[in-house]
């Protein structure tokens, strides 16, 4: 009897225990988000935003011999050129010029993006009082000339070619023939003795030619600068050897 009930005890033990266990619940996997990738996809560079440029005048019209003032700014430049003789400058300044006619001033901004552009006008005028001239522009670019403060500008062998320093020589006269707008200027080309006479003529002709088209560049009105080529028939200097040569392969600068 006592075997029984023992052996009942543990079937409803046995029982139970199977039952707890298929109640349990199953564990519901967590589903995780997909991490998003941190490469982005290659493409084209940005494109470099175009420059502006500012540029005014103050005063815009002044006498002869009176000074003005140009100021400029800029944005998203990587240089800055300011025609008429002024040159590169900052990307944002101020600097004083004295024009003897008017002028028109360009800045010109620039970068890998493009260009912007802007001008300011500065109008010369005559002074209404009584003007007493001691001499013309012509005679004073002469006494220029002949004080050497204008020089003429050399050349290598059979080249008509501007080097840095006849480009440094031409930019200083320039500024006295801007100085002097009343006079006008011939171009004188020549050359040493060595070629023929028709040749040199030709050479002489294209660095009269090139001085001239720099001159232009740099400002100076075209028609008042006349080129002429007088080949070896003007030496500045006798002699034949390189000393004497050097010096006659030149653009010289005479007032008409």
């Amino acid at each position: 009897m006592k075997r029984s009930l023992y052996a009942l005890l543990v079937l409803l033990i046995a029982v139970t225990l199977m039952i707890g266990a298929g109640c349990k619940k199953k564990s519901t996997p967590i589903a995780r988000a997909p991490v998003a990738s941190t490469d982005e996809p290659s493409g084209p560079p940005p494109a470099v935003a175009s420059p502006t440029v500012e540029l005014n005048a103050a005063p815009t019209t002044i006498k002869r011999g009176e000074e003005s003032k140009l100021s400029w700014k800029s944005t998203n430049a990587d240089s800055i050129v300011i025609d008429n003789g002024v040159g590169n400058v900052a990307t944002q300044g101020t600097v004083t010029v004295a024009p003897l006619e008017s002028t028109t001033f360009t800045v010109t901004a620039s970068n890998s993006g493009g260009q912007a552009k802007a001008s300011a006008r500065i109008t010369v005028v005559r002074d209404e009082g009584p003007v007493e001239i001691i001499e013309t522009d012509v005679q004073a670019l002469q006494k220029a000339i002949d004080e050497g403060l204008v020089n003429p500008v050399y050349f290598a062998y059979d080249s008509a070619e501007l080097s840095a320093e006849a480009k440094e020589i031409l930019e200083e006269n320039s500024k006295w023939f801007r100085r002097y707008p009343g006079a006008r200027i011939i171009v004188e080309g020549h050359c040493d003795e060595r070629g023929s006479e028709e040749y040199n003529l030709a050479l002489g002709d294209r660095r009269s030619q090139s001085a001239r088209d720099y001159l232009i560049q740099l400002g100076i009105p075209g028609d008042r600068l006349e080129g002429i080529s007088y080949g070896e028939e003007r030496p500045f200097v006798q002699g034949s050897n390189e000393s004497a040569w050097s010096k006659n392969r030149r653009a010289h600068f005479v007032v008409r």
